[in-house]
């Protein structure tokens, strides 16, 4: 009897099903927000700044608010402009609008002019960076022609358009076109020899080679003539405006000045600053991402 007890034992083992030990599913690491360092951070950029501006307001303020000085200070800026800054979206008639109107017109004739300009750039600066003789050649042309101030090409747009809107944005595709024709040359030239092998040995064609070779290797140059061709359509736009008419800011500042508003010329000058800061800043955020973290300088 122990012995058949044994046997049935054995056999109630070996049939009875295994017991699965369940294990818990690995959680994902939650994200942890170092809330001291993040402060630390916005301390060490936004502070200093506004520490310096608020040295400057006052140092402008001591210095314009005799009632003989020729600059209004601070509080008469304020005081006298208030709409413009608390309000720039308001909307009273087509020349009655908030600065923030103008500015986004200004912008949609940059993003034309410098949209063309980028495009353009791209391409005719691959193409004479793949050549050394068009790179000796057309190098000193481009070097003098971008020395050519954004107003004097003006003239010959309105005389080959015979409108403002479209000779405001030639002068901002001729403006900001040679920093990126240039760096994107540049940029080129300097690919290493070793990625052209490897294209040869994957036999690339010319479409291939551009976007899977070229492009990547010669990007931080491209965004560093990118980010300067902004800055310089920014500052073409204002200054065509100013002539060309319309509702831009560069039209604002004119007719302000022409009008003897001072306040709501310095209000807008601080508008073009603002935006002009955040296009350049938008730009090199946009190639940070496209090199992945390589540097666009």
């Amino acid at each position: 009897m122990p012995a058949l007890a044994k046997k049935q034992t054995i056999a109630t083992s070996a049939t009875a099903p295994s017991t699965a030990t369940i294990l818990p599913l690995s959680k994902r690491p939650a994200i942890k927000f170092d809330i001291a360092k993040m402060v630390a951070t916005v301390i060490r950029n936004v502070v200093p700044p506004l520490v310096v501006l608020a040295i400057l307001l006052a140092v402008w303020q001591v210095l314009c608010s005799s009632p003989t000085a020729s600059l209004p200070s601070p509080h008469k800026v304020w005081q006298e402009s208030y709409d413009l800054i608390a309000y720039p979206f308001f909307n009273y008639g087509s020349q009655d609008i908030g600065l923030g109107w103008r500015v986004l017109i200004s912008l949609q004739r940059v993003a034309y002019g410098f949209g063309l300009a980028a495009i353009a750039g791209v391409i005719v600066g691959a193409i004479i960076g793949q050549s050394v003789w068009a790179m000796r050649g057309l190098d000193p042309i481009f070097q003098v022609l971008r020395t050519v101030p954004p107003l004097a090409w003006l003239p010959l747009s309105l005389a080959a358009f015979q409108d403002s809107n479209p000779s405001a944005i030639f002068v901002i595709f001729i403006t900001s076109i040679w920093p990126v024709i240039i760096n994107t040359a540049v940029g080129v030239r300097n690919i290493p020899q070793d990625y052209r092998n490897v294209a040869r040995v994957l036999r690339l064609n010319q479409i291939e080679f551009f976007f899977k070779i070229m492009l990547p290797s010669a990007a931080p140059y491209i965004f560093t003539g990118l980010r300067i061709g902004v800055g310089l359509s920014w500052l073409a736009i204002v200054a065509a405006e100013m002539l060309t008419g319309g509702v831009g800011i560069g039209f604002f500042i004119w007719d302000a000045w022409n009008s003897s508003r001072l306040p709501d010329i310095i209000v807008a000058l601080a508008y073009i600053g603002v935006v002009g800061f955040a296009l350049d800043k938008l730009v090199a955020a946009v190639g940070k991402l496209i090199t992945r973290g390589a540097s666009a300088n």
